[in-house]
């Protein structure tokens, strides 16, 4: 009987690492999907970022001096414009 029992085991392992053999498999390919899709986003980033302010805009925001508020919100938004848009999103 503890050779039956000895193969009942040896066939569950056996079972067992094929099991995870294949979602080992699934999840390399999940993987590798994922990096695809992230490599076409971050070719994206590019074109989907805000353009730099011309000097004409530069110009019209400068001819408003009887404005309420200080500029500063307008220097964040240049600011933000100069740092990568990962760190715009992340905060740091």
């Amino acid at each position: 009987m503890a050779g039956a029992a000895s193969r009942d085991e040896s066939n569950d392992e056996s079972q067992l690492v094929a099991v995870l053999r294949e979602q080992l498999a699934a999840e390399r390919q999940a993987h590798a999907e994922a990096r695809r899709i992230i490599a076409g986003l971050v070719e994206r980033i590019p074109a989907i970022e805000a353009p730099q302010e011309t000097s004409e805009a530069a110009e019209t925001a400068g001819e408003a001096p009887d404005r309420a508020e200080p500029h500063s919100g307008a220097a964040r938004a240049q600011e933000g414009a100069r740092r990568p848009w990962w760190r715009r999103i992340v905060g740091r």
